[in-house]
């Protein structure tokens, strides 16, 4: 994938406020919606700047896109308040269903099935315009910082997911809904920080305690030719419901898809859902020790510890490239939940895992997916948080694109008990600038130095579809379609 043209860095105006008018959020309630109305001093009554109102056309009714004011949520009681310093777009998406909290309901069950339409959610990032927004979300080489896209990604399906458990008279039962994973996503074009984009999503597939909600981020054209209107990135999020009293799985409003392209939705999701169970059966029941492979990979390894002054100088072992930071999980973090925000891990594990590829590459990276993310257990606040990161292996059959991968693995650490849990893991995919490869920048290969390296090596070469081929007495990293004509070990 070829990498956007790096910009000089443009230096920012002076910002007098961080979270007044920022930008605009759109939520699109049915005409008959049962879920909550905003006050009408949360709209934004500015004409000028107010985000026009569209209409959207669905297959059965019409529904109307309404602005949310993204500073409205500075006039909640600070009760009912989630965590603070999160994006405003976080902050508008819990505002929009706040109001809920104020008044939960208790419930024996779910309620009648909903269509798909009933919990569509749309944001709008209005970058073209507004310079203050924009600010938020540039990086230092002026172009987008994904890490806070993703945040805003978890806290959107969270909207999704809340509004489709919701009650018909607009009312929630006291559930706890909390993101379980998050299948890969892959940046299928490049994201410009100076163009207008959107990020959409809908439940698209209900279990019986879990749903999946699938967003997609587009972003106009607005006269540059090198935008297009198809989705830059598509992902999609797994959230269980648990019942808050007792904690145990709860049932959900099912689903009706209405058009042809929803029950295709259904279709594709419930074929994902049963290929993750069948995924973890296989790890359940474990698979073959892959003997050569192990070997193969671990005999540089050996000459790096054994013969480090024989060790080929385009190698680098694993742990060199290593990197980690630690935290405690503060209170300004917690969701609405009172637990640490999905978004927020995630957005902490994408900004250490591209410090990583940029500290192998010696140029700075740029984004091109993420792997599928399991939640194994929730971040209380006031955890001990350890991030840890590494180079597992990088892709360089064709040195004019290489790939980095990267992990990152989140720890819950707990001094007083003596104990530490694995919550999270993060794989990462990476492209370096091309101008650097131009200039002569190669990359280095990553070898494992321990069999436990070797094998999550393994598991990740499996996970993508990658083998191992010797070209030039050196073990490369390629796409099994290329290794026609290759030593495939």
């Amino acid at each position: 994938m070829q990498a956007t043209q790096m910009h000089p860095f443009r230096n920012p105006k002076p910002c007098l406020s961080l979270f007044h008018h920022l930008f605009r959020f759109r939520i699109t309630p049915t005409t008959n919606s049962p879920y909550p109305t905003i006050p009408s001093n949360h709209f934004s009554t500015d004409s000028s700047t107010a985000y026009p109102t569209t209409t959207t056309t669905t297959t059965t009714k019409t529904t109307t896109s309404v602005s949310i004011d993204a500073g409205s949520s500075n006039r909640k009681p600070i009760s009912l308040w989630p965590g603070m310093f999160h994006s405003p777009a976080i902050y508008a998406l819990w505002e929009a269903r706040s109001s809920v909290f104020e008044n939960p309901v208790l419930s024996n069950g779910p309620s009648v099935p909903k269509t798909p339409s009933r919990s569509r959610t749309c944001i709008f990032y209005n970058f073209s315009e507004d310079h203050m927004i924009r600010e938020q979300y540039r990086n230092p080489w002026n172009h987008i910082r994904m890490g806070k896209l993703v945040e805003d990604f978890d806290a959107l399906a969270g909207t999704v997911a809340f509004k489709h458990c919701s009650n018909e008279d607009g009312t929630a039962r006291p559930l706890l809904l909390v993101t379980a994973s998050v299948d890969k996503m892959v940046l299928k074009k490049a994201i410009h920080i100076d163009a207008d984009l959107t990020i959409v999503g809908a439940v698209t597939w209900v279990g019986r305690s879990s749903m999946e909600i699938q967003l997609e981020l587009t972003q106009s054209e607005q006269g540059n030719p090198n935008i297009s209107n198809s989705p830059a990135l598509v992902a999609n999020f797994t959230f269980v419901a648990r019942d808050s009293t007792t904690g145990k799985a709860a049932a959900i409003n099912q689903i009706s898809p209405e058009s042809e392209q929803e029950r295709l939705l259904w279709e594709e999701a419930e074929e994902r859902n049963k290929l993750r169970k069948r995924k973890n059966q296989e790890e359940k029941h474990g698979e073959s020790e892959d003997t050569a492979r192990l070997k193969a990979l671990l005999a540089e390894g050996r000459i790096f510890s054994d013969m480090p002054a024989l060790a080929n100088r385009n190698s680098i072992l694993m742990e060199d490239t290593c990197l980690q930071n630690s935290f405690i999980c503060q209170p300004q973090q917690r969701n609405t939940h009172g637990r640490i925000f999905g978004g927020f891990l995630m957005r902490r594990a994408f900004e250490l895992a591209f410090s990583t590829a940029y500290a192998f590459a010696g140029a700075a990276p740029h984004f091109l997916e993420v792997d599928h993310v399991d939640f194994f257990k929730p971040v209380e606040v006031g955890n001990f948080l350890r991030l840890k990161s590494c180079v597992l292996y990088t892709e360089l059959d064709n040195l004019a694109e290489p790939l980095v991968n990267v992990e990152v693995v989140a720890h819950v650490t707990k001094p007083e008990h003596r104990s530490s849990e694995v919550s999270n893991r993060f794989y990462f995919t990476f492209g370096v600038d091309p101008e650097a490869i131009k200039n002569g920048l190669r990359l280095r290969h990553v070898v494992p130095a321990t069999e436990e390296e070797a094998r999550k090596v393994l598991e990740r070469m499996d996970a993508e579809n990658l083998s191992l081929v010797k070209i030039d007495g050196n073990l490369n990293v390629v796409k099994e379609n290329k290794c026609t004509e290759k030593t495939n070990l």
